[in-house]
């Protein structure tokens, strides 16, 4: 192995989009993208369109709890072997290509039901592709994990980004495209035979290398334990509680064993590093409006410029990573989301200038594309490839789940205080993270510099 240096050259850095692996995340993030938004704002456009009322069509925002909460079904994705699945593709692919073949057949099902009187059904059927959705990112995260180095996670989590925006892409103004042109059965139809790009990279790409899932288990302390603590009890009581040890129990000990005094801390940095873009999220749109700006205009400037700076700020975000390490990228990525909430301070107070709206979605985006692209990495390099898919689902729900709840408060913050204050409040909320970031930055156990080529 070369010495660890400084830092790679912009050469080597910009060698590792060429990897077979990171290409791969390109259409495992399609895959992973495509089926969000068929369940929440194509979803909800479609029956309002079919005369649904307002009210109903509300109750179905409460489908994208299963993407916050699937860290409850992750220790059987990662320990459960398939019925010939698992044999035949082995455990991560066996699991991705299961949730893609329910969230075609989630789609398939949506498209041939009319919505005004069968809103059961529709719900049946949209929670189909919901959990089958939730089910793959946890496979896609644990493949991910498992078919690279840590230095290589960052450039995988950038181009899955890449590929991600191509899916919400694809499930929004493409879905809504075909359904002007054609019908609505025709775009949810058009919409499940993209699912195909999923299930053809799954078929292609080979299954990281791993110890088989009875080799785990022997290995594990806590299940040798007991299974010396539990003889002659029946033979099935103890190959159930061996797996309950290994799936459910192991995962966060092992955790707290690796970080010690550190673990405490380390997860609390995962809670609050996107607390600030995700606590503003929900006032961004009504800011927009309430300035005066059009549909058009909104719609126009969000995809043009916001999802060309999201794939360029995690396009960004891999290459440093690789260039400099995580330590530092990661500092850089807490102030750059926190920091440009500040953007919409201003633009709060600048009232409808475009170029302003520009400004604040361009630097938004960026930001948000870049601090993305280097937590993923670091996330990754956190979870043991033992219990890659468990740890990492815990990681990203606990990510993602306080921002949420905050979010819910900024309408009644806005109403008493104004957007300036939100947005100021939004900002302030991300310090924190900064300086946990710093912190572990500065931790050369949790974010070693990177190696030579």
């Amino acid at each position: 192995m070369p010495p660890p240096t400084a830092h790679r050259s912009w050469r080597d850095a910009l060698l590792i989009y060429l990897r077979a692996p990171v290409i791969t995340m390109l259409f495992l993030g399609f895959s992973a993208g495509l089926p969000f938004l068929l369940v929440f704002s194509t979803l909800s456009a479609w029956l309002r369109s079919s005369g649904v009322e307002v009210a109903a069509i509300g109750f179905f925002a409460w489908i994208g709890m299963l993407y916050s909460i699937k860290f409850f079904w992750a220790p059987v994705v990662d320990r459960l072997a398939l019925p010939v699945l698992t044999r035949t593709l082995g455990q991560r692919r066996g699991w991705m290509l299961l949730a893609q073949a329910m969230i075609a057949a989630g789609l398939v099902g949506l498209s041939g039901v009319d919505p005004l009187g069968n809103l059961p059904l529709v719900a049946g059927f949209a929670l189909l592709v919901a959990f089958g959705s939730a089910t793959q990112d946890i496979a896609i995260d644990a493949f991910r994990i498992e078919s690279a180095p840590d230095d290589v996670q960052a450039a995988m989590a950038s181009t899955y980004i890449i590929g991600y925006r191509g899916g919400l892409l694809a499930a929004g103004a493409g879905a809504l495209y075909v359904a002007s042109l054609a019908s609505w059965e025709a775009a949810y139809l058009a919409m499940a035979a993209l699912v195909g790009i999923g299930v053809i990279t799954v078929l292609l790409r080979p299954e990281p290398e791993r110890l088989s899932l009875t080799t785990q288990l022997i290995h594990e302390p806590r299940v040798r334990a007991f299974l010396r603590a539990s003889r002659g009890r029946s033979r099935t009581l103890r190959r159930l509680g061996a797996w309950v040890i290994g799936a459910i129990v192991c995962p966060f000990t092992d955790f707290f064993s690796r970080h010690r005094r550190k673990a405490i801390w380390l997860l609390l940095f995962v809670a609050v590093f996107r607390i600030s873009d995700l606590a503003m999220a929900s006032m961004a749109n009504p800011l927009y409006i309430d300035l005066g700006f059009t549909l058009a205009t909104i719609a126009n400037v969000t995809n043009i410029f916001g999802i060309a700076m999201s794939i360029s700020g995690g396009i960004l975000g891999g290459l440093l990573v690789v260039r400099y390490g995580i330590g530092p990228i990661l500092v850089l990525g807490a102030g750059a989301a926190a920091l440009t909430n500040l953007l919409f301070v201003a633009l709060s107070m600048a009232g409808q200038s475009v170029p302003m709206l520009v400004m604040a979605i361009v630097g938004d985006n960026l930001a948000n594309g870049l601090a993305s692209a280097v937590f993923i990495a670091f996330l990754s390099s956190l979870t043991s490839r033992a219990y890659t898919a468990t740890q990492y689902a815990l990681f990203s729900s606990l990510m993602t789940l306080p921002g949420k709840f905050l979010s819910g408060f900024g309408g009644l913050v806005v109403t008493g205080e104004g957007y300036a204050t939100f947005f100021l409040i939004s900002t302030v909320l991300g310090l924190p993270a900064i300086l946990l970031a710093i912190w572990i930055s500065r931790d050369r156990e949790l974010t070693p510099a990177p190696k030579a080529a």
